[in-house]
């Protein structure tokens, strides 16, 4: 049996932006993961989930296809990613085989709610990974990166593909994503392989180290939101006012590389400061596209951590989920999280993952 784990994620800041080609955003892994086991069968397969105990999928082969006895389910992000992975297998020239699939989920609460962090893209890059395990295929951090990015936007069709980056790289990163029209117009034109090949235009990972005294605190507000949504009303609120968004956009950019080099020189009043005008940026982005990105409560997470010392915004597309703040060490906090616990605001006990490698 193959198990392989693939944590999940928060972004810092630079939010929207991102999903622009070689726009900046600082995400950081976290230590909750989605399980994914495989067991190789005979003649037919099946694909479970801990959070879906009532609808296991069976499926057969018809040639190199997989058939599906239910195709109303709840598994289309890790059905892309099977669908792409053996697609690379069989261009490595390996014989498709049945299997056993399981996957199972740290990333929601127990009583089936999403925490935003990241879930479908863990269990994107957690189906890959596993699978490339299963078949022996040759696999880097990029390649992987790769066929999970196309998976995912195989099924979302929008989003900057930070969730996947942070799941596959692990740890704080400085993530720049790439052109999606460019990669569109090249899987017509190129094999798999030879597309995974290729550099990305736009695409850039960099491993941020921390200062060391530097802390992240994790509010939840209990309230789920969708992304793909929220980010779609966004697309089309650009196309209304254009001279408003690439102010946006580059007020962004600056902010953001202003922010990653507070990293690069351990600098912790410059990472507070840019996160602090990240968010008023997302608040004047929300005021012209009528998306409602800080919810009351998530403005009530922030304005606590910010009367206790701390710098704090909405996390990721906002609309409810998560709010994450920075703070340095020397502060105290059980006042922070006392009131946010009489505001229903739950803390996440939450640390950074660092993806050592492909296991």
């Amino acid at each position: 049996m193959i198990s392989v784990k693939a944590p999940g994620k928060l972004y810092i800041a630079g939010e929207y932006a991102v999903v622009e080609a070689g726009f900046p955003a600082i995400i950081v892994a976290l230590n909750q993961f989605v399980t994914v086991t495989i067991e190789e069968s005979k003649n037919f397969g099946t694909i479970e989930s801990e959070q879906y105990k009532e609808t296991s999928v069976n499926w057969r082969r018809a040639g190199d296809e997989l058939v599906f006895d239910n195709r109303d389910n709840p598994f289309h992000y890790l059905l892309s990613a099977i669908r792409l992975t053996e697609s690379y297998a069989r261009a490595c020239g390996r014989e498709l085989k049945f299997y056993h699939l399981s996957v199972n989920s740290q990333l929601d609460s127990k009583d089936g709610k999403k925490f935003g962090l990241g879930s479908s893209a863990a269990v994107t890059v957690g189906t890959v990974k596993a699978l490339c395990k299963f078949y022996q295929l040759p696999i880097t951090k990029d390649t992987l990166f790769k066929l999970a990015a196309i998976a995912h936007l195989d099924v979302q069709g929008n989003g900057s593909l930070g969730d996947i980056a942070a799941s596959v790289y692990g740890g704080w990163i400085a993530y720049h994503s790439f052109d999606h029209q460019w990669l569109t117009s090249k899987r017509d034109d190129l094999p798999l392989i030879d597309l995974l090949a290729l550099d990305w235009p736009g695409l850039s990972v960099e491993l941020l180290t921390p200062p060391a005294d530097l802390r992240l605190l994790i509010g939840w507000t209990g309230s789920p939101a969708s992304t793909s949504h929220l980010v779609d009303k966004v697309t089309w609120a650009k196309s209304m006012d254009q001279l408003e968004y690439r102010t946006f956009l580059q007020s962004s950019r600056d902010c953001l590389n202003r922010m990653i080099q507070g990293f690069r020189d351990g600098a912790i009043d410059i990472i507070q400061r840019e996160l602090r005008l990240n968010r008023k940026l997302l608040q004047h982005l929300s005021a012209f596209s009528h998306v409602p990105i800080e919810t009351v409560a998530l403005n009530s997470l922030c304005a606590i951590a910010e009367d206790h010392g701390g710098a704090a915004k909405t996390s990721g597309a906002g609309g409810g989920d998560c709010g994450i703040v920075l703070i340095d060490r020397h502060e105290a906090v059980d006042t922070l999280l006392q009131d946010w616990e009489t505001q229903g605001i739950t803390t996440l006990p939450l640390s950074v993952h660092n993806v050592m490698d492909l296991v």
